[in-house]
């Protein structure tokens, strides 16, 4: 019997129960308690960026003088001047508050029917957000109080707590809704009360400590708002799909008459080992991010890559435990209305059986139809545009804060987000300089620091073509042209510059982050399958559910084609880092399906089948397992893509959509198709003539 190292690890397991399983809960307990009391760091301003904007953050950080939270609160009137009692009022309040500085008298519009009120947060900028809600209900009750009369508030301060509200409610919504769905496909798939908990046990306890543990590393890796959730996704699909893929496994050995070890030790030596395998290529793959250059993707790296190895490793090894323990109660709480698990893994391997039929006895055909549908779905891809989408982007065009960042913006250009220049000189006094700086307005200069900062409105929206090209103009001419000669630096930062220094180090990053995933992929498929053939067509197949995705996500989200189905609508681009994380990401958990698939097709050409028996034969027996892991994944994903921020929905369906193709399309057509036609190239040339008698007590390969 085969002695890999899954099969040992499952074995010792069995035989030390309540170590396993007591040392799984202290590790998630300890893990949970001592993260959770450390907390997160989240990165700064300048960590989060790239490029010279993130070097001008870093000026000012380094030199004490990091911007305060402003805010804007723009007041319209339904008449010429009508606004000035409320602007009285408003100036009032917000001053009684005592939370703001520098309130700044109202600046009239050009109609004279609204007026923009400028003020500051006292305090530290990173924890404005903490302490503007007194602000925002001076704003309120202001507005309640003058009939006729609008307020519109939109900052840093305003727009952070906006968010962290958004993404708090989010996360429960996620929670509450992935857990159930996954709970229910399990309970489908299995039919069993006991075998549908354990994988969603699991898999919430790996969450729980890769947290903890996350908590504890964001104190020397400073980590994005949104990891936390990123982890929580992957966390569920990968923990529920590698305790799916072992448990029924070890299910369907029970069924076919083998006793509890034997049925135990066989799960552990294929689908365990697929586990492992599983595992490592998706933990390799994140690790790409690392060559992102960006803080970024360091963080979600460093997330998915724990939340994986602690599902992974519990996966192969409580598990194996909590099996052992249980028997054959595994099965109990039964509910006899999803109808028997031995019928459902029947007809799941009947109905992929009579799809495979028409597919293997024409496998041009279906190579090339399906080839075909994947290239349309991914020719969106090639207008695909990408930014840092602005909060105004994120929420919906009906959110109070886009509806205040619009109104805003429309009548006062360049209002809410100015280009900051921030200008350094071993003399910022020197005559040179200062007559630099003189040819700008809205200049501030710190002597003491060496330091002056300039505002430079942007035409058009913030992140149109007037303000990218308004933006480009500053940073190649007239900076140059002002301070070339004088000795000064000077820097452009800002929302818009931000978000262009960003794209352009993805730009960069992405070809040694695509190289890297690429050969690693080919090199683990190559050591798992000892086939070339094999790996190259995984690195393949990988490529195209990618493409499909991205061609997806463009239509909905930049073109808006089928967005409000998901409360979506079209914003123009997609978020800056999306394309790099879905490709990442997707090139890791693909594999789950891949490798486990894959290694049945191996088994049964081991035991002697020919290659079209051989595929037939692995994708039936896969069939049951692979339908319910899709759609665990499927469901998980889909949640995210009814959150309310955009990015959250583009990753959603980018993933969704992907798992799905390689679920179906991918699997059932173009991979059966496309070994079929390779044929005996599929194998290594040592063994296509050798194959290995079939022998029910031994289970050959993965």
């Amino acid at each position: 019997m085969n002695n890999n190292l899954a099969a040992r690890i499952g074995v010792w397991s069995a035989h030390h129960r309540r170590t396993a399983v007591i040392g799984w809960l202290l590790f998630v307990v300890l893990s949970t308690v001592v993260g959770g009391a450390s907390g997160m760091v989240e990165m700064t301003e300048s960590e989060a960026g790239s490029g010279d904007s993130a070097r001008a953050v870093r000026i000012l950080a380094d030199a004490g003088l990091e911007q305060p939270a402003g805010e804007l609160v723009l007041v319209s009137g339904d008449t010429a001047d009508g606004w000035r009692p409320a602007a009285r009022d408003l100036t009032a309040a917000i001053e009684r508050t005592g939370e703001v500085s520098r309130v700044q008298p109202p600046l009239p519009s050009k109609d004279g029917r609204e007026a923009l009120v400028r003020f500051e947060m006292k305090g530290d900028a990173a924890g404005a957000a903490d302490r503007v809600q007194p602000v925002l209900d001076a704003v309120r009750d202001t507005g309640r109080a003058h009939e006729g009369v609008e307020l519109h508030q939109f900052g840093q301060a305003s727009a952070e707590k906006w968010l962290a509200d958004l993404l708090s409610d989010d996360m429960r919504k996620a929670e509450f809704t992935a857990v159930p769905l996954a709970l229910g496909i399990l309970l489908v798939a299995f039919g069993a009360l006991v075998a549908a908990l354990l994988p969603v046990v699991l898999a919430l306890t790996a969450c729980m400590a890769a947290f903890g543990l996350l908590s504890l590393a964001s104190h020397q890796l400073h980590l994005f708002q949104t990891t936390y959730s990123v982890m929580f996704l992957v966390g569920l699909a990968v923990g529920v799909d590698y305790c799916l893929f072992y448990l029924r496994r070890e299910r369907d050995e029970r069924a076919a008459g083998r006793d509890a070890e034997t049925a135990l030790r066989i799960a552990a030596a294929t689908s365990g080992r697929a586990v492992l395998v599983s595992g490592a290529t998706v933990m390799l793959a994140m690790s790409g991010m690392f060559l992102s250059g960006l803080m970024l993707f360091e963080g979600f790296a460093l997330a998915t890559i724990l939340v994986v190895l602690i599902a992974m490793l519990g996966s192969v090894t409580v598990l194996p435990a909590l099996l052992a323990w249980l028997g054959d109660r595994v099965d109990a709480g039964r509910l006899p209305f999803l109808g028997r698990r031995r019928d459902g893994a029947r007809e799941s391997g009947a109905i992929a059986g009579a799809v495979l039929r028409p597919v293997l006895a024409r496998p041009r055909l279906f190579a090339f139809a399906s080839l075909a549908v994947l290239l349309a779905l991914a020719a969106p891809a090639a207008g695909m545009k990408t930014e840092q989408l602005g909060m105004e982007k994120q929420f919906g065009s009906d959110a109070p804060l886009t509806v205040a960042h619009e109104r805003i913006t429309g009548a006062f250009p360049g209002g809410p987000e100015p280009a900051r220049v921030v200008v350094t000189a071993d003399d910022i006094t020197a005559p040179a300089v200062t007559a630099a700086l003189g040819g700008f307005e809205r200049v501030t200069v710190h002597r003491e620091k060496n330091v002056a900062e300039i505002e430079v409105p942007l035409p058009g929206d913030g992140s149109d073509s007037r303000s990218r090209r308004a933006l480009a103009d500053l940073r190649e001419h007239r900076l140059p042209d002002a301070f070339d000669g004088t000795g000064a630096t000077a820097l452009v930062a800002g929302e818009l510059a931000e978000s262009v220094d960003f794209n352009d180090q993805l730009k960069k990053g992405i070809v040694p982050v695509f190289a890297f995933i690429t050969v690693v992929t080919f090199l683990l498929m190559l050591v798992c399958f000892r086939s070339w053939v094999i790996a190259l067509t995984s690195v393949v197949l990988n490529l195209l559910s990618v493409g499909a995705a991205y061609g997806v996500m463009t239509a909905v989200f930049q073109h808006g084609i089928g967005a409000s189905l998901i409360g979506a609508e079209a914003v123009g681009a997609i978020e800056g880092w999306m394309p790099l994380f879905v490709l990442v990401v997707l090139f890791g958990l693909s594999m789950d399906y891949h490798v486990f698939v894959v290694s049945r097709i191996r088994e049964a050409h081991q035991r002697g089948a020919d290659t079209p028996a051989a595929i037939s034969e692995g994708i039936r027996r896969t069939a049951g397992a692979v339908t319910g892991a899709a759609a665990i994944m499927v469901a998980v994903f889909a949640v995210f893509a009814t959150l309310s921020m955009q990015d959250m929905k583009q990753m959603g369906v980018g993933l969704a959509v992907a798992v799905l193709l390689d679920a179906t399309l991918v699997r059932m057509v173009l991979l059966p198709s496309t070994m079929s036609l390779l044929g005996h190239h599929n194998w290594p040339r040592r063994n296509q003539n050798r194959p290995t008698p079939a022998r029910r007590s031994s289970p050959a390969g993965v």
